[in-house]
C-alpha cells in the first residue's frame, strides 16, 4: 500500500468515526454532554407529555406523535387552524433560556414558534396576544413570504432575518431561540439571523411599529410558556430541548 493510500484510508476511518459518533445520540434524546450542561427534553419522541393545547388541559387529537416527530395533522382544517388542534404550549414556564428544535413544513405551509406566552385564555384569546414568534414558513410557496418580516426565521412582523438560511420545503431546519440578560438571539441552521435588545425603548419602538401595537401586553413579559403554532398546515417538530440560563 502506498503512502497516499495509507493517508486516504486513515482519513476515511476518521470520517466514518465522526459520522458514527454523531449517530450515537438518537433523535429526542440527550447526550451525556447535554445532560451535564443542563439541557432537558420538551418532547420525548413517544408522547405529548409536557404539552397542552392553549386554554385546555390536554393536547388536541390533531397533534400526533408519528415516527419520532410531533406532527400537526391538518387534514381536518377549520378556518385558519385545524379541527381538534390549536396551538400547543409547554406545561412549564421559562425565563432566560436556550431553546433548540428542528422543524419541517409542508408545501405552502405556515407555522411558528412562539415564546414568553401567558397561559391565561380568559384574558388573552391567542398565544400571540402575549408572545413573539419565530416564523416557520415555506418561503417559496406561502403568500406570507412576500411580506417583509414574515419569512422563515424572522422575528415575526418585528425584525427580518439578516440572511436566509432556511432549507427547501420538506427538509429539516434547526431553530434556536436564546433569551438572556435582556437580549434575544434567533438562529436558523447554525447561523445567527436576528439579534435585538428586549424591553427597552428600542424594543418598545419595534412593538409600536408592528401589527401588535394595539395589544398592550404583547412582547412585554420576561418569562412564559413556549408554543408550537397551528396555522392550519401540516408541520413536524422533533428534538425539542431547552436549557435554562
Amino acid at each position: 500500500m502506498t503512502r497516499y493510500s495509507v493517508v486516504t484510508a486513515i482519513a476515511w476511518l476518521l470520517i466514518s468515526a465522526c459520522a458514527s459518533s454523531k449517530k450515537m445520540t438518537a433523535d429526542n434524546t440527550l447526550s451525556t454532554k447535554e445532560k451535564q450542561e443542563g439541557w432537558q427534553l420538551l418532547f420525548d419522541g413517544n408522547t405529548t407529555n409536557g404539552w397542552h393545547t392553549y386554554g385546555k388541559k390536554n393536547v388536541g387529537a390533531a397533534w400526533k406523535v408519528t415516527d419520532g416527530t410531533l406532527h400537526l395533522d391538518a387534514s381536518n382544517k377549520s378556518g385558519w387552524q385545524t379541527g381538534d388542534g390549536g396551538d400547543i404550549v409547554t406545561d412549564q414556564e421559562f425565563g432566560d433560556y436556550h431553546l433548540k428544535l428542528e422543524w419541517k413544513i409542508s408545501p405552502n405551509g405556515n407555522s411558528g414558534i412562539i415564546f414568553n406566552i401567558q397561559d391565561d385564555p380568559a384574558k388573552y384569546q391567542y398565544v400571540w396576544n402575549t408572545g413573539p414568534e419565530m416564523q416557520v414558513l415555506d418561503n417559496n410557496g406561502h403568500p406570507d413570504a412576500k411580506i417583509h418580516k414574515h419569512r422563515a426565521g424572522d422575528l415575526y412582523d418585528l425584525i427580518a432575518s439578516s440572511k436566509e438560511t432556511v432549507r427547501p420545503v420538506g427538509e429539516w431546519n434547526l431553530a434556536e431561540i436564546i433569551q438572556q440578560n435582556n437580549k434575544l438571539e434567533l438562529r436558523l441552521n447554525g447561523e445567527t439571523i436576528v439579534t435585538t435588545s428586549l424591553w427597552d425603548d428600542s424594543w418598545k419602538s419595534l412593538l409600536a411599529g408592528s401589527k401588535f401595537r394595539d395589544m398592550p401586553d404583547f412582547g412585554r413579559f420576561r418569562s412564559g410558556r413556549i408554543a408550537l403554532q397551528d396555522h392550519g398546515d401540516n408541520v413536524w417538530f422533533r428534538n425539542i430541548k431547552i436549557r435554562k440560563l
